[in-house]
């Protein structure tokens, strides 16, 4: 989540072993546990009330329907057939016009 390697989690904690001391360091580290297990059931809570997964999943389908929409959408298949369609066409052309000539 917040991409902290061992470097910086070692430095944080030298950083709160100093500020803290070696007596007062568990009692920190327990307080700071349930503050972040309060702050997960909380964001948890909220997204549940709120329906952020429900969201999301819609959020989702309606991205694969206007995906889905753009490629039937998609004409430059057509294009390119009607293309070379029209260049044989005026190839034929071109040859008759010769032999006419």
């Amino acid at each position: 989540m917040f991409n902290v390697g061992f470097a910086e989690l070692l430095l944080v904690l030298i950083i709160a072993y100093v500020i803290v001391g070696p007596k007062d360091l568990p009692k920190v580290a327990r307080w700071l546990g349930r503050m972040v297990r309060r702050a997960r059931q909380l964001i948890r809570e909220i997204k549940d009330e709120v329906g952020w997964d429900e969201m999301v999943s819609e959020t989702a389908d309606v991205r694969k329907d206007i995906d889905n929409a753009v490629k039937d959408a998609d004409i430059s298949a057509e294009l390119k057939d009607a293309g070379k369609e029209l260049r044989k066409n005026v190839d034929e052309a071109k040859k008759d016009t010769m032999k006419k000539s």
